[in-house]
């Protein structure tokens, strides 16, 4: 088998980020902070106080998943993989200048059936060592399940059964996969239409963590007054693409003073992209 089950608990290369100014707006831009007044803490250096949104803590350890492609005992297709679920804690106020050290290893391996589901843990510290991030890349290996491992737990994050809380439309721009691409994700998947078609879509499809970034943004203008202080962590399973241009509709539930569940489809499609969703909020 391509994957072999020996490699869990592999410890990858550190990876080193320049936090900067620009980036943090850039990232910012890429997920669609801007369009709002309150917004100006996000796009703006010179506003009273740069800020970034607490899901740039996707980006210092993002490279990591293509490393995994390096690690001895995990021969896979690039083409059989798919980004399928992603947890990030912020531990920290989110830095806009910096050096920080992302450090990566295999925390599990589960055998999907279909698929085998590799997660990836990263710890990102600041340079006196102090956590600022925690990410789990949960990432899935079509056509390399059945070898009798463990399945895994189930997602959770379900939905109640009752009309949501909140709901907030938030549209995607045509250009919004370029521009979030200048982050670091350059998958020609999310660009180029002829690469896009090898994939099976009829045109180039936003990023899971531009959507991921929408929602976030969601939750925060609904439950935590647009402060990105409030923010603890997130979860979500990607289940479908969305296309640029296309709205994202984020419908939240309240579950508890500190947890929101949430899920998000398309507005044009109906097609849920983000499921077994939740945020968890600072007291």
């Amino acid at each position: 088998m391509p994957i072999d089950p020996q490699v869990v608990g592999y410890e990858l290369d550190p990876l080193d980020y320049q936090v900067e100014p620009d980036k943090v707006i850039l990232y910012n831009l890429g997920v669609g902070a801007g369009e709002d007044p309150d917004d100006l803490k996000y796009v703006y250096e010179n506003s009273p106080g740069l800020m970034a949104l607490p899901t740039f803590g996707v980006i210092p350890p993002f490279p990591a998943l293509m490393s995994l492609l390096a690690v001895p005992g995990v021969q896979i297709n690039l083409a059989m993989l798919l980004h399928g679920e992603q947890y990030l804690e912020v531990r920290k106020p989110v830095p806009v200048q910096g050096k920080l050290i992302s450090k990566p290893r295999i925390s599990s391996i589960f055998d999907k059936g279909k698929g085998a589901l590799i997660e990836l843990d990263v710890d990102t510290v600041d340079e006196g060592g102090d956590a600022v991030f925690f990410n789990r890349f949960g990432v899935f290996i079509r056509g390399e399940g059945g070898f009798g491992g463990e399945r895994g737990p189930e997602p959770g994050n379900e939905p109640p059964d009752s009309d949501p809380d909140a709901v907030l439309e938030l549209k995607t721009s045509p250009t919004q996969a370029m521009l979030y691409r200048l982050s670091g994700d350059k998958n020609p998947l999310h660009v180029d239409p002829n690469f896009a078609a090898l994939g099976g879509f009829e045109r180039p499809i936003l990023h899971g963590l531009c959507s991921f970034g929408f929602a976030a943004r969601a939750v925060l203008k609904q439950f935590c007054d647009n402060d990105p202080t409030r923010f603890k962590a997130i979860k979500v399973r990607f289940s479908r693409h969305v296309f640029p241009g296309e709205t994202i509709v984020t419908e939240m539930w309240k579950v508890a003073d500190d947890q929101i569940i949430f899920r998000c489809k398309t507005a044009e499609r109906g097609e849920f992209c983000l499921s077994n969703a939740a945020v968890w909020l600072n007291a």
